[in-house]
């Protein structure tokens, strides 16, 4: 018999509903306690969760011991106490992206978790989605042949936050697909940008990463556009793919497109670039959604103990790109190594003022989850 564990959501602003949502709709998990500082948040839930606890302390929560797991969803400069506490309380725990305010605090975390015996796990989303799973799946098998460079354009009006700038709000998602494709971290970052609305936070950046086998990536952020845009590009020596977020059905789209450099010439007469313009195709996505794809995964790492696919490691590889990335922009753009960034207690961000899973652990329905997202069920 499965066992059936209770959890616990701390955060009930824009994100933490819809955790909320998907804990409560998957098998074997108990929704069993609900946190905010706001009581006309949790006063709005309730009237859609009956038999769920609710409570403006935190403290409540984490000390509960009848609470197995905590899903952590508030601003980020509170993610490193309220993580630190919840493992210190015994607690698996899942934090928002981006995990912490610095390197060394995601380092802590992850000392404390492995020291005790515990799943932590970040909640680097889009990893567990159908299309960018395919697209790893693609790139992989050679299919476009090598891969020159990644573009991400991640656009829209709004919305503006107060503790930190838009490339630590919106690039964490772009980091994480294009470390995840890639199968590794960049090894240095240039990053420029602009703060038009609010002194010293930037809402507008671009950023480029670099890597140690020649690969590029250049990610654009920007909370001042007036369309929303999340659009991937994936060149390759001979395919590109195009992923488009907001398409609702095509959201992958390989363009057999390429560039062809002849191999022989004598002069310079002789030499001219071949462009080869070939037909489009998209394949198929039986898509699921990868917020319930990612907290099923979280439980079932739980029960078998086993190490996330997006852990505290991967969380700390982006949070160190996103540091680099800020002492680049201190720099006007200048190149820093991720190597270079100090590992000692960094600046804490602003306060605002105001896998491969046992069957016999996995239930039916949780395993038809994970085979629909991607992951290895055996």
């Amino acid at each position: 018999m499965e066992t059936t564990h209770n959890v616990g959501v701390i955060g009930c602003g824009y994100w933490g509903p819809n955790l909320i949502r998907n804990f409560r709709s998957l098998p074997n998990c108990n929704l069993a306690f609900v946190c905010d500082t706001k009581r006309e948040r949790l006063a709005h839930l309730q009237t859609g969760y009956p038999g769920v606890k609710f409570t403006v302390d935190n403290r409540e929560m984490i000390q509960d011991p009848d609470i197995h797991a905590i899903a952590i969803a508030t601003p980020v400069f509170t993610h490193f106490d309220l993580a630190r506490q919840s493992l210190l309380a015994g607690k698996h725990t899942f934090i928002e992206k981006p995990m912490a305010s610095s390197s060394s605090q995601c380092e802590e975390l992850i000392e404390l978790a492995a020291n005790r015996n515990l799943t932590l796990m970040v909640g680097h989303t889009f990893i567990y989605s159908t299309p960018v799973r395919k697209i790893k799946e693609i790139v992989d098998c050679g299919d476009i042949g090598e891969l020159l460079y990644i573009s991400s354009q991640r656009l829209n009006l709004g919305l503006f936050q107060k503790d930190i700038n838009v490339a630590w709000d919106l690039a964490p998602h772009d980091i994480s697909i294009i470390h995840f494709v890639m199968g590794h971290a960049p090894v240095s970052v240039n990053c420029q940008g602009k703060a038009h609305m609010r002194s010293g936070i930037e809402g507008v950046t671009n950023m480029s990463l670099n890597f140690s086998n020649g690969g590029f990536a250049t990610i654009q952020s920007s909370w001042l556009d007036p369309s929303k845009v999340r659009r991937m590009t994936f060149v390759g020596s001979k395919r590109m793919i195009l992923y488009d977020d907001n398409e609702p059905l095509e959201k992958i789209k390989i363009y057999d497109k390429r560039v062809e450099v002849p191999p022989h010439y004598d002069t310079f007469a002789e030499f001219h670039y071949s462009y080869h313009y070939g037909d489009m195709y998209a394949p198929y996505l039986n898509q699921v959604e990868p917020l319930k794809a990612q907290c099923q995964h979280f439980l079932d790492c739980i029960r078998t103990d086993r190490k996330p696919l997006t852990s505290g490691t991967e969380g700390m590889q982006v949070v160190q790109v996103l540091e680099a990335a800020s002492e680049s922009l201190k720099k006007a753009g200048a190149e820093v190594m991720i190597n270079s960034v100090k590992k000692v207690e960094q600046q804490p961000l602003r306060k605002p003022k105001i896998v491969k899973v046992r069957k016999s652990l996995v239930s039916e329905q949780s395993k038809d989850l994970a085979i629909e997202s991607g992951l290895d069920v055996r």
